[in-house]
Order: structure tokens, then sequence, then C-alpha cells
């Protein structure tokens, strides 16, 4: 059994979440080892304090920019003695840091489309090609390396008591009792952006047939003004949030009753936080990314060959092919279940 373990998983917020369920599958299978994560500093702000978690190690872009630093950084890293490092990020920055750390088991992906690239395969020294299509699967499975067989998938990501009374005023402030849902206007590609007058579809039809009201998630003026375009056309039915730090939109999702956005890192945070979740998939394969676990839904019409995976930032053609209705239908289906659970348990 190895004794102490060393995850990498830098960035995006996104994946950065869906790499947690490895982290909790290594605490179940050793629960004597210790685990240390290296992750930039936006995701650090929800993996910070994790209850399988002993060591957290940030760093900030601008140290691969100075030789010096990352060297200095390496050090520390080496310091703390990682007999395993798992790289799941697969890039040459993220299986460098394992390659500095000193560990002499350094797990990795086989390279194909989006793991395995540029130099993560020299780098890394055991290579791992799962057959899993989904992020959060694939990630599991790199475990197979270290025989570990176990697949249960688990999050269990931390709040703090700040962040929950943050919450709690800002519901109580809006007069907002009961169920309630979010809705994430915003993404970090133009080709995940949904037009704002779809969401206050969707939000008026939930206001109309489910008695609930949204709350607009945004950051960043372009964000807010698409959260007031929605706030506009939704008939009365949504309340712009204030600018939240990452741990308090946490917490404001993890009250909801169902959220809606597209494939950005709020959307794989409300799914990490169990609340019922209709995720848009626009360029990228809805069966790596998709909300996942059953009781959410992903909805994807069209998406780009690979042919042309470079335009995934910019074509907005897959995502404005999703309708209005698509989405209805999801939140109808999850709000059923919702009220039926409720009816069973009166």
């Amino acid at each position: 059994m190895p004794k102490r373990i060393l995850i990498v998983r830098l960035s995006a917020i996104g994946d950065s979440l869906l790499s947690v369920p490895v982290l909790n599958a290594l605490r179940r299978n050793w629960p004597d080892a210790e685990i240390g994560w290296v992750i930039e500093g936006a995701s650090a702000q929800l993996i910070q304090g994790h209850a399988a978690l002993d060591k957290l190690f940030v760093v900030s872009k601008a140290m691969f920019k100075s030789p010096r630093k990352l060297w200095d950084f390496g050090r520390t890293l080496k310091s703390w003695k990682p007999d395993v490092t798992i790289d799941l990020q697969g890039l040459t920055k993220s299986s460098l840091l394992a390659w500095l750390s000193g560990a002499k088991s350094r797990l990795g992906f086989h390279r194909d489309q989006y793991d395995g690239r540029e130099l993560s395969t020299w780098f890394n020294n055991q290579l791992f090609q799962p057959d899993s299509k989904h992020i959060v699967d694939r990630s599991i499975d790199l475990l197979g390396l270290l025989g570990i067989s176990d697949k249960r998938v688990e999050f269990n990501l931390p709040e703090k008591e700040q962040d929950a009374h943050f919450a709690e005023d800002l519901l109580r402030f809006e007069h907002i009792e009961g169920r309630y849902g979010v809705i994430n206007v915003g993404a970090g590609w133009p080709s995940k952006i949904w037009p704002s007058e779809r969401y206050a579809a969707v939000a008026q039809h939930l206001g109309e047939h489910w008695g609930i009201r949204s709350l607009i998630l945004w950051s960043g003026p372009q964000e807010r003004l698409a959260a007031e375009q929605v706030h506009a056309l939704s008939g009365g039915s949504t309340v712009i949030a204030p600018a939240t730090s990452l741990t308090q939109l946490s917490s404001l999702v993890r009250r909801a009753c169902i959220f809606v956005g597209s494939d950005t890192g709020p959307m794989h945070l409300s799914v990490a936080l169990g609340t019922p979740t209709i995720g848009m998939i626009g360029p990228m394969p809805i069966e790596r990314v998709a909300p996942y676990g059953s009781q959410h839904i992903g909805i994807q019409r069209e998406r780009l060959p690979e042919s042309r995976q470079s335009d995934r930032k910019s074509d907005c053609a897959p995502m404005l092919s999703i309708q209005v209705n698509d989405v209805l239908q999801g939140c109808d289906r999850i709000m059923m279940r919702i009220t039926k659970r409720e009816t069973v348990a009166a």
C-alpha cells in the first residue's frame, strides 16, 4: 500500500470537480494513506477542507512562466515524498509536476484525443487506456493500475459555515421559501452560451407550471448583463443573485431543487452537490461531459465532427440547436420526480 499519494489535476473547475471521486475512492481503499492534491487557485476553493484530503498544494498559472518558481515548487512536492502520483489532467504541466515530485510510480493516460496529450506520456511511467467514455469513469478506471476495482462514485464536497449562512440569509432577503431553481447563464467558451431569451422561457415555465422562482447566477460584467436580460424577460419568475465567491455559489446550488445550465464548472458543481441538473452540451461529446448520474439530464442535439475540433470554442451551432422545448421537457421530468417523492413521503 502506498504511504503517500499525490493527485495532480490543476484545472478547470468542472474537470477538477469530476476528479473528486478519485480522491474518495483512494480514501475508501487506503484509509491510512496520506493523500495530497496539486491544484490551481480557483478550483482549490471547492476542494479545500475535503474530509478525504490531507494536503492541498495550490499553484498559480504564473508559476509556469518562471523556471525558478517551478523548480522551487517541485522541491516542495519532493519534500512531501509521495510514493505515487495520479495525473488526471494529462498535459505537460501536470505530468511535469508529477515527475518533479520524485514519485517512482507516476500514473497517467495513454495518448488519445483528450487524454495523455503533449509530453505527459513521457513524464508519466505507468499508462492506462480506459474503455469508459465519461471523465468520471475514466478517472476511476485509472485506479485499476493500483489494484483498485471499487467503482463507486462519491463527491462529498465540504461546506463552510459562513457560506451556508450567506445562502440562507440571501434566500430570506429575497423571500424565497421552499423549493427554488438555479439558472447559470454564463460559460467559459462562446460556444457554450445559450441565448438569454431561452433561459427566460425556462424560468417562466418553472414559475408558472411548478410554482418556483429561479435564482440567476453570473460572474463578470458580460454574464451580469445576460442575467439582467433573463430577468427582464422572465415575467417575474427570477431573482438575480449578487456577486458570489465559488463557495457561496456552491451553497446556493446545494439548496436548490433544480439547476439549469450549459457544460460549465457550475453545472458540474451542481452534479457534485447532488442537485438535480439539466446540462446542455454544445460542442463536446455528451458521453464524456454529460451531468453524471441517472438523476440528471444531459441534452445534446448536434456536435462538432472530429475534423472540426479546433472550432469547439467558437462554433455556437451545436449549442443553438438545443431548443427551449428540449429543456422544458427535462425540467418537467425532474420536477415530476421531486413531486412524486414528496407525495410518497407525506
